[in-house]
């Protein structure tokens, strides 16, 4: 193995973006970081394309996101019933508010995110070189981010998630360039590491790791191709880390994948906390019986009234369909008997049904939820919001239900 520092040779005029070259195992990564919103960027990856030759073509896409970039109508496919039932509502809805802060970029510049992206698939398929996709599936990164935080902490991701959609502050273009050159990069993500070194590590330090492993298990595979001159075009916040792994990861870059690729268990203690939250409930509604058919009779009333009123009002808030909203109420009473799809889950395919999402909806999906009331108006972000809120009213209400009756027995 052969490992050397970073390698600045004389390159094509690339309007101050920032770009490395590091030598390994016989290949040399030409390592280029990029603003997911720039015409800058677009413009280095053309010019390096144009300038030198190159034997592959690696990009920080992973299958889904690559394929979301070459048919971008794909998913006027989607079956909500499925992402319903399959319990991927949170992830549809965390990367269409994702995508929305990145189209509030693409607005005001007039490009597409991950335009040089684009740019560099495009010249991959033009001069007819692998393509690379090196980043790990956005699911996973979201999942392993979620999970690595606390409790409290997943209601200020959610604060900035929503904050992000909702923001109307125009950025101008200078600042993004600057993010280009080093210094203030890596001081806003030290300071972001610092407020949370979890959400950091799943985010950019992981996916660091991921794609370092990524790149040299291609150039592995194509030992009878022989690459010797690999183009990486990465957001320039994964610059400095993915040289570093570049240069001195030993371990076996199938094993370094497998394991970064995995998604996190799931944490028990909610669930226990929850079940030990309705079998003390139960046990209160079961003890008021026995001490009187009436005062039972009164405490399982309210079980119904406090999940099932919270769970419509949920649906309710959501401007949902009367049969979602009644739905919501008859489900929620019965989840603990009734594993499996949440009282959300049913309201919303209720939601599907009686209102089926129109082509329209999904043309417009990304359109429409920049603004609030997108969110509303929409059939497709409505039956999402359907979800999350019945959810929630549900888990309110259960709570709401066990202290009152609780209460009124002792």
């Amino acid at each position: 193995m052969s490992v050397s520092g970073t390698d600045l040779h004389a390159t094509p005029d690339l309007r101050g973006q920032p770009i490395e070259r590091v030598h390994r195992d016989g290949v040399e990564y030409v390592i280029l970081g990029t603003a997911h919103v720039s015409r800058s960027s677009v413009e280095a990856v053309q010019t390096l394309l144009a300038n030198e030759s190159f034997d592959a073509i690696a990009v920080e896409l992973c299958e889904s996101r690559a394929q979301g970039m070459r048919d971008p109508e794909a998913f006027k496919q989607m079956d909500l019933f499925r992402v319903i039932r399959e319990g991927k509502a949170g992830m549809v809805a965390a990367s269409l508010v994702l995508s929305t802060f990145q189209k509030r970029l693409a607005d005001q510049y007039g490009i597409q995110p991950g335009a040089e992206m684009k740019a560099a698939m495009d010249g991959a398929a033009e001069l007819n070189v692998p393509l690379w996709l090196v980043d790990r599936e956005v699911g996973t990164t979201l999942k392993r981010a979620w999970h690595s935080v606390s409790f409290w902490q997943r209601f200020s991701l959610l604060g900035g998630l929503l904050a992000s959609v909702f923001e109307r502050q125009t950025i101008d273009e200078k600042e993004i360039e600057k993010l280009k050159q080093g210094d203030m990069l890596e001081s806003a993500f030290s300071e972001f590491a610092s407020e949370s070194a979890p959400l950091y590590r799943s985010l950019i330090a992981e996916r660091d790791a991921y794609m370092a492993a990524r790149l040299r298990e291609e150039a592995g595979r194509s030992v009878t191709a022989n690459p010797c001159k690999v183009l990486v075009v990465i957001g320039a916040g994964h610059l400095k880390g993915l040289c570093e792994h570049l240069r001195i990861q030993q371990a076996d870059p199938g094993a370094t994948v497998a394991e970064l690729a995995q998604s996190p268990p799931k944490a028990r203690w909610p669930k226990w906390v929850a079940v030990g939250l309705v079998l003390l409930v139960f046990a209160a509604i079961g003890y008021a019986f026995h001490r009187n058919t009436a005062l039972g009779a009164e405490a399982l009333r309210d079980w119904v009234l406090f999940t099932g009123g919270f769970a419509a009002l949920g649906a309710l808030v959501a401007r949902a369909h009367p049969l979602s909203v009644l739905a919501a109420f008859i489900a929620a009473p019965i989840k603990p008997f009734r594993p499996g799809i949440p009282a959300g889950g049913i309201s919303a395919m209720v939601e599907v049904w009686v209102r089926r999402p129109r082509v329209a909806d999904f043309e417009s999906l990304r359109d429409d939820i920049v603004h609030w009331s997108g969110w509303w108006t929409n059939r497709v972000a409505r039956t999402l919001l359907n979800f999350f809120l019945v959810c929630l009213g549900t888990i309110i209400g259960e709570y709401a239900a066990g202290i009152h009756i609780l209460k009124s027995l002792f």
